[in-house]
């Protein structure tokens, strides 16, 4: 028995405000908004997080954001949109099946940027160093 809350919303056992679906994907509203229009899109197979995803997923994904948020942004007269996903549980991924948000953004909407912090000296380029020799 799957667990997983998304996975029980595109099998139809928890309901959902859904405003995309495809053999592939899913898309709905997210019940906590950071703007009205502010859309989750998951694969419809279940797979923890976005290093988790096979490549399949996440091209399926990525073909059809672009639509979704174009319509997200015109019909509710937006002026642009984050497109994220949190991976893992220090990251703010509250559920374990991948998914991006597509959240909608105004220039006077209240909410904040990321916050952004420099590097100490040299360490930008020692951090480069240690993601480089892992690719």
């Amino acid at each position: 028995m799957n667990d997983c809350l998304f996975c029980k919303i595109v099998n139809g056992e928890v309901p959902s405000t859904k405003v995309y679906e495809d053999e592939n994907v899913y898309a709905f509203l997210d019940i906590n908004p950071i703007n009205p229009g502010h859309t989750l899109l998951i694969p419809k197979r279940h797979c923890d997080d976005l290093l988790k995803a096979p490549g399949e997923d996440l091209r399926n994904l990525v073909s059809v954001a672009p639509r979704i948020a174009e319509a997200i942004i015109k019909s509710l007269d937006y002026k642009g949109f984050i497109l994220s996903t949190n991976n893992g549980g220090v990251a703010g991924q509250e559920v374990m099946h991948l998914h991006f948000h597509i959240i909608p953004r105004s220039k006077d909407d209240g909410h904040r940027p990321f916050e952004r912090r420099g590097y100490e000296e040299n360490q930008m380029t020692e951090v480069a160093q240690k993601i480089t020799n892992l690719l």
